[in-house]
Protein backbone atom coordinates (compact mmCIF):
# COMPACT_ATOMS: atom_id res chain seq x y z
CA UNK A 1 0.00 0.00 0.00
CA UNK A 2 1.60 3.29 -0.99
CA UNK A 3 0.43 6.28 0.10
CA UNK A 4 0.27 9.27 -2.46
CA UNK A 5 1.01 12.30 -0.30
CA UNK A 6 1.35 12.24 3.88
CA UNK A 7 1.36 15.77 5.88
CA UNK A 8 3.77 15.45 8.77
CA UNK A 9 3.02 16.97 11.51
CA UNK A 10 2.47 17.48 15.74
CA UNK A 11 2.38 12.94 16.72
CA UNK A 12 4.79 12.15 14.00
CA UNK A 13 8.34 10.48 15.24
CA UNK A 14 11.18 9.22 12.85
CA UNK A 15 12.68 5.73 13.64
CA UNK A 16 16.23 4.97 11.71
CA UNK A 17 17.72 1.88 12.37
CA UNK A 18 21.27 0.80 12.52
CA UNK A 19 22.70 2.86 9.50
CA UNK A 20 26.85 1.29 11.13
CA UNK A 21 29.82 0.89 9.21
CA UNK A 22 30.06 -2.74 9.47
CA UNK A 23 26.86 -3.03 7.61
CA UNK A 24 27.53 -0.75 4.70
CA UNK A 25 30.25 -2.11 2.09
CA UNK A 26 33.31 -3.41 3.16
CA UNK A 27 31.89 -3.99 6.66
CA UNK A 28 31.24 -6.90 8.42
CA UNK A 29 28.11 -7.95 7.43
CA UNK A 30 27.77 -5.58 4.61
CA UNK A 31 24.59 -5.01 2.85
CA UNK A 32 24.17 -4.79 -1.05
CA UNK A 33 24.20 -1.08 -1.81
CA UNK A 34 23.64 -0.28 2.17
CA UNK A 35 26.01 2.86 1.44
CA UNK A 36 22.36 4.47 -0.96
CA UNK A 37 20.40 4.90 2.02
CA UNK A 38 22.61 7.27 3.69
CA UNK A 39 21.79 10.78 1.23
CA UNK A 40 17.83 9.05 1.54
CA UNK A 41 17.48 9.16 5.44
CA UNK A 42 19.91 12.50 5.69
CA UNK A 43 16.75 14.14 3.76
CA UNK A 44 14.14 12.43 6.17
CA UNK A 45 15.94 13.49 9.14
CA UNK A 46 16.78 17.35 8.30
CA UNK A 47 12.81 17.32 7.59
CA UNK A 48 12.29 16.14 11.00
CA UNK A 49 14.45 17.95 12.87
CA UNK A 50 13.20 21.41 10.90
CA UNK A 51 9.86 20.86 11.79
CA UNK A 52 11.38 19.87 15.47
CA UNK A 53 9.79 16.16 15.27
CA UNK A 54 10.85 13.85 17.38
CA UNK A 55 13.82 11.56 16.29
CA UNK A 56 15.01 7.99 17.47
CA UNK A 57 18.17 6.51 16.24
CA UNK A 58 19.07 2.99 16.81
CA UNK A 59 22.62 1.06 16.55
CA UNK A 60 23.31 -2.35 17.03
CA UNK A 61 25.37 -2.37 20.30
CA UNK A 62 26.99 -5.88 20.77
CA UNK A 63 29.15 -7.16 23.79
CA UNK A 64 32.33 -8.78 22.64
CA UNK A 65 31.21 -12.74 22.24
CA UNK A 66 27.40 -11.87 21.54
CA UNK A 67 25.13 -14.82 21.20
CA UNK A 68 24.36 -13.63 18.02
CA UNK A 69 27.46 -14.34 16.24
CA UNK A 70 29.07 -17.34 14.26
CA UNK A 71 32.08 -17.78 17.16
CA UNK A 72 28.91 -18.81 19.86
CA UNK A 73 26.54 -20.36 17.48
CA UNK A 74 24.53 -17.82 15.86
CA UNK A 75 23.76 -16.82 12.26
CA UNK A 76 26.11 -13.81 11.63
CA UNK A 77 29.70 -12.94 11.72
CA UNK A 78 30.96 -10.77 14.47
CA UNK A 79 29.68 -6.99 13.94
CA UNK A 80 29.06 -3.97 15.56
CA UNK A 81 30.55 -4.18 18.65
CA UNK A 82 30.14 -1.71 21.21
CA UNK A 83 32.75 1.14 20.88
CA UNK A 84 34.63 -0.52 17.76
CA UNK A 85 34.98 1.35 14.37
CA UNK A 86 32.36 -0.84 12.77
CA UNK A 87 29.87 0.26 15.35
CA UNK A 88 30.10 3.79 14.33
CA UNK A 89 27.54 5.57 12.43
CA UNK A 90 27.96 5.75 8.79
CA UNK A 91 30.18 8.34 7.42
CA UNK A 92 28.16 11.32 5.92
CA UNK A 93 25.19 9.87 8.50
CA UNK A 94 23.85 13.69 9.37
CA UNK A 95 22.79 13.12 13.00
CA UNK A 96 20.48 16.01 14.70
CA UNK A 97 21.55 16.74 18.19
CA UNK A 98 17.90 16.60 18.90
CA UNK A 99 17.99 13.13 18.09
CA UNK A 100 18.04 10.08 20.67
CA UNK A 101 19.95 7.33 20.14
CA UNK A 102 19.03 3.80 21.11
CA UNK A 103 21.50 1.22 21.73
CA UNK A 104 20.22 -1.97 21.31
CA UNK A 105 20.98 -6.12 21.39
CA UNK A 106 23.53 -4.74 24.08
CA UNK A 107 23.18 -7.97 26.59
CA UNK A 108 25.53 -11.01 25.99
CA UNK A 109 22.95 -13.72 25.92
CA UNK A 110 20.00 -11.93 24.44
CA UNK A 111 19.66 -10.95 20.77
CA UNK A 112 17.18 -7.72 19.63
CA UNK A 113 16.66 -6.97 16.10
CA UNK A 114 13.35 -4.33 17.14
CA UNK A 115 14.19 -0.92 17.98
CA UNK A 116 11.46 -1.85 20.65
CA UNK A 117 13.09 -4.97 22.32
CA UNK A 118 15.38 -4.47 25.46
CA UNK A 119 15.23 -0.45 24.83
CA UNK A 120 13.25 2.29 26.07
CA UNK A 121 11.66 3.41 22.65
CA UNK A 122 8.70 3.04 23.36
CA UNK A 123 8.38 5.11 26.73
CA UNK A 124 10.23 7.68 24.47
CA UNK A 125 7.75 7.39 22.44
CA UNK A 126 4.88 7.63 24.90
CA UNK A 127 6.73 10.82 26.44
CA UNK A 128 6.63 13.22 22.91
CA UNK A 129 3.04 11.66 22.94
CA UNK A 130 4.05 10.30 19.07
CA UNK A 131 0.49 8.83 17.41
CA UNK A 132 2.46 7.93 13.88
CA UNK A 133 5.92 6.29 13.32
CA UNK A 134 8.31 6.59 10.38
CA UNK A 135 10.56 3.51 9.99
CA UNK A 136 13.90 3.43 7.83
CA UNK A 137 17.10 2.10 7.84
CA UNK A 138 18.73 -1.08 7.61
CA UNK A 139 18.14 -4.15 7.11
CA UNK A 140 14.63 -4.52 5.51
CA UNK A 141 14.48 -7.80 7.18
CA UNK A 142 15.74 -7.89 10.22
CA UNK A 143 15.62 -4.69 11.98
CA UNK A 144 13.17 -2.72 10.16
CA UNK A 145 10.66 -5.62 9.47
CA UNK A 146 11.13 -6.31 13.13
CA UNK A 147 10.36 -2.53 14.38
CA UNK A 148 7.40 -2.61 12.27
CA UNK A 149 6.12 -5.92 13.45
CA UNK A 150 6.26 -4.16 17.36
CA UNK A 151 4.77 -1.06 16.32
CA UNK A 152 1.63 -2.16 14.27
CA UNK A 153 1.29 -4.81 17.56
CA UNK A 154 1.21 -1.31 20.09
CA UNK A 155 -1.31 0.33 17.43
CA UNK A 156 0.88 2.97 15.87
CA UNK A 157 0.04 3.48 12.46
CA UNK A 158 3.06 2.91 10.29
CA UNK A 159 4.93 4.00 7.52
CA UNK A 160 8.24 2.59 6.12
CA UNK A 161 10.54 4.49 4.38
CA UNK A 162 10.12 2.54 0.80
CA UNK A 163 13.79 4.33 -0.37
CA UNK A 164 15.40 4.49 2.40
CA UNK A 165 15.79 0.95 3.72
CA UNK A 166 17.76 -2.35 2.02
CA UNK A 167 17.55 -5.79 2.66
CA UNK A 168 21.10 -7.97 4.02
CA UNK A 169 18.82 -11.21 1.56
CA UNK A 170 20.16 -13.97 3.43
CA UNK A 171 17.96 -15.57 0.99
CA UNK A 172 17.50 -13.61 -2.50
CA UNK A 173 13.68 -12.87 -1.87
CA UNK A 174 13.71 -12.09 1.83
CA UNK A 175 13.68 -7.98 1.35
CA UNK A 176 10.39 -8.65 -0.92
CA UNK A 177 8.95 -11.12 1.49
CA UNK A 178 9.65 -8.10 4.17
CA UNK A 179 7.71 -5.57 2.72
CA UNK A 180 4.72 -7.81 1.57
CA UNK A 181 4.61 -9.14 5.31
CA UNK A 182 5.16 -4.68 6.72
CA UNK A 183 2.01 -4.20 4.14
CA UNK A 184 0.29 -7.49 5.37
CA UNK A 185 0.30 -5.78 9.01
CA UNK A 186 -0.74 -2.41 7.91
CA UNK A 187 1.57 -0.34 7.06
CA UNK A 188 2.15 1.89 4.46
CA UNK A 189 4.86 2.65 2.21
CA UNK A 190 6.03 6.02 1.52
CA UNK A 191 8.99 8.00 -0.66
CA UNK A 192 10.34 11.15 0.15
CA UNK A 193 8.74 12.92 -2.68
CA UNK A 194 5.48 11.57 -1.28
CA UNK A 195 5.86 13.82 2.09
CA UNK A 196 4.18 17.05 2.55
CA UNK A 197 6.73 19.09 5.11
Amino acid sequence: MSASAVKLGAGDALIVADVQKDFLPGGSLAVLQGDQVVPVLNRYLAAFDRLGLPIFISRCWHPPHHCSFRERGGPWPRHCVAGSPGAEFAGGFEVPGAAVIVSKATLRDRDAYSVFEGTELHDHLRRVAARRLFVGGLTTDYCVLNTVRDACARGYPTFVLGDGIRPVNVQPDDGRKAEEEMARRGATFVRFESLAT
